[in-house]
């Protein structure tokens, strides 16, 4: 597979990458990206144990061809990897399909407007050439599973959300199938929701990871407050028994 998506070039021992922009110095789209993004990320590295080391990332160029420009997921879980730490690198400072040897299991995208060809080409990318949609890249090199979350309803023609907030597919014989709510990713060990309530002072519907159960992944300072609530549960109870819980 990665030989293909080397666009067919011989295999040499160091590629040169000299010619493909890494930072372009493109800023997030708004307030509400910025933070989404943040959610589907810190809380993997805080609070989830898949058993192996992964890779998780927000608005990261995925290069995936070496005379291809990159996809630009707002997130993305592979798993299985080490995060590169000598980002002196041009190699270690994104995805590069060759570098790590695999696609990321889950994509992630974030509508915030109607030109992001998350699943239809937009008027302005049909007038610069372009063929095809996020969706039908991110299957055609084999990203195991899609999501697209559209908080602002940006994408609610017939063919694109449904009237839906979130939909998640799952690649199939090289093509994606819906999958039903709930979300579960099978082969990842997690899953995909719709949350109500605030992160970080902001209310409203937020994209989560979540487990079997639907129980959300904390974000590491939900998983604190979870442990002072019950080290005060724990010190009522002590205090109901007559022990001091300041001298246990």
């Amino acid at each position: 597979m990665t030989q293909n998506l080397l666009n067919d070039e011989a295999s040499v021992t160091e590629l040169d990458i000299s010619h493909l922009v890494t930072e372009d110095e493109t800023p997030v789209d708004n307030f509400q990206s910025e933070k989404q993004q943040r959610l589907l990320v810190e809380p993997l590295y805080s609070s989830w144990s898949p058993g192996v080391p992964f890779i998780a990332a927000a608005n990261v160029g995925l290069f995936y061809a070496l005379k291809q420009e990159s996809i630009v997921p707002d997130a993305m879980l592979s798993l299985g990897l080490e995060m590169p730490t000598d980002w002196s690198q041009k190699q270690s400072r994104s995805y590069f399909v060759w570098e790590f040897g695999k696609v990321p299991e889950v994509c992630i995208e974030i509508v915030s407007n109607r030109e992001g060809d998350e699943l239809t080409l937009s008027r302005k990318s049909q007038q610069k050439g372009k063929t095809a949609t996020k969706k039908e890249i991110y299957a055609r090199i084999g990203v195991p599973y899609y999501a697209v979350f559209d908080p602002l309803q940006r994408l609610q023609k017939p063919d694109e959300m449904n009237g839906s907030l979130l939909r998640v597919w799952a690649l199939v014989e090289g093509e994606y199938e819906e999958l039903p709510s709930p979300y579960w990713l099978r082969t990842v060990g997690v899953g995909l929701m719709l949350w109500e309530g605030a992160f970080e002072g902001v209310m409203g519907t937020w994209l989560r990871w979540c487990d079997r159960d639907r129980q959300i992944i904390l974000t590491g300072a939900e998983g604190r407050e979870l442990e002072r609530q019950r080290a005060e549960r724990l010190a009522e109870r002590l205090r109901a028994m007559g022990i001091d819980p300041n001298e246990v």
